[in-house]
């Protein structure tokens, strides 16, 4: 195991800025994952830490190594790709073991060391089993097999469970989750899934157009993003996002004709103006209509979630959504009120940054 270092890291094609001038700092046996949309560089990154790809400049680290000019089979990694990339030809003892043959280990140390993963990740009655008479799960547990059987000192994983139906998925995440308890081993995890890196990961960096937006504990990044494409990205439903104007003489906020709504703490330096009023679902609560202190909104869509109700309201021209946890979809009138928990509100400005 190894802490993994990147600085000042930057990678472009043509004029797209793929990875721009990134630094990140991986402790010993973290497990992070790589956040954010189609195109936000999170893949090329893993790629250049792979040594799949060269960056333009910038330094990678392994440990106390430098590594960014070194070939990937000088770099002790181990890599899980989103389609497994088993050999077809092989069987699952023979996959399992290669990265210990192409290291010129003894068979009789081969056999053994498989035998010990494949017990440890419940796949010692495949050993005999070609790639193609196996499910998408048991595939994605010989290519985790692959990877672990060397201890390599950081392994990379580019969205493995993408191939795998929402039931297998849960079933992989809780199983990835243990397997980086027993092993401990310092990894890097590529994903567009929110949930997957929420549930997974020690530290979540979340990253668009090739820049790292916010680096954080899976608490850090929900409950308090740094910036509104965070607050936008993360959660499901994201982040009420709200435009409005401050006055900050008599805290007022205006979320439009006739919706105001009195602050009643001590507003952040520099919420004054025009600037975006964000808060979770879950704080926000139906109320009747007129009641002191919230907002008027119109009712638009009720869905029932199994244990949560999602209520979504036009409070003038903007759409905000309510989660409540209820057994129950309430009766709702066209017209209530919104009352917002003020304690868990944030203020961004017009640069899209939180004020603080």
């Amino acid at each position: 195991m190894a802490s993994l270092n990147l600085t000042q890291l930057r990678r472009h094609f043509g004029t797209v800025k793929a990875v721009d001038n990134i630094d990140l700092a991986v402790n010993d046996g973290q497990f992070v994952a790589l956040l954010g949309p189609s195109g936000c560089g999170k893949t090329t990154t893993l790629r250049m830490i792979a040594g799949l790809e060269l960056p333009d400049s910038g330094e990678i680290k392994i440990g106390e190594k430098p590594v960014t000019h070194l070939p990937p089979r000088d770099r002790n990694i181990a890599m899980v790709f989103q389609d497994y990339a088993l050999y077809p030809h092989m069987t699952v003892a023979e996959n399992v073991g290669y990265p210990l043959k192409v290291r010129n280990v003894q068979a009789v140390d081969i056999r053994a060391r498989v035998n010990n993963v494949a017990e440890q990740l419940q796949i010692n009655h495949l050993l005999e089993r070609r790639p193609s008479q196996l499910s998408g799960g048991q595939q994605q547990r010989v290519a985790l097999a692959r990877a672990v059987i060397h201890k390599a000192q950081i392994t990379l994983y580019d969205e493995p469970l993408s191939n795998l139906d929402s039931k297998l998925r849960l079933e992989a995440r809780a199983f990835l989750k243990h397997l980086q308890r027993e092993v401990g081993v310092t990894s890097v995890y590529v994903t567009h899934d929110q949930a997957e890196a929420m549930a997974l990961a020690d530290l979540i960096v979340v990253m668009n157009d090739g820049k790292i937006m916010q680096v954080g504990s899976p608490k850090d990044i929900y409950q308090t993003p740094a910036n509104m494409f965070v607050a936008g990205f993360i959660g499901s439903p994201p982040m009420n996002l709200m435009a409005c104007t401050v006055d900050a003489a008599t805290r007022t906020l205006r979320f439009g004709d006739n919706l105001a709504l009195q602050w009643q703490h001590d507003l952040p330096q520099g919420a004054h103006g025009q600037v975006t009023f964000g808060i979770r679902p879950e704080y926000v609560s139906i109320r009747p209509a007129g009641e002191p202190g919230t907002l008027d909104a119109k009712l638009y869509v009720m869905q029932m979630l199994g244990s949560e109700s999602l209520i979504m309201l036009h409070v003038g021209n903007q759409l905000v959504s309510a989660r409540l946890i209820a057994d129950d979809l309430p009766e709702l009138p066209e017209r209530v009120g919104i009352a917002l928990d003020q304690k868990r509100g944030f203020f961004y400005g017009t640069d899209g940054n939180r004020l603080i």
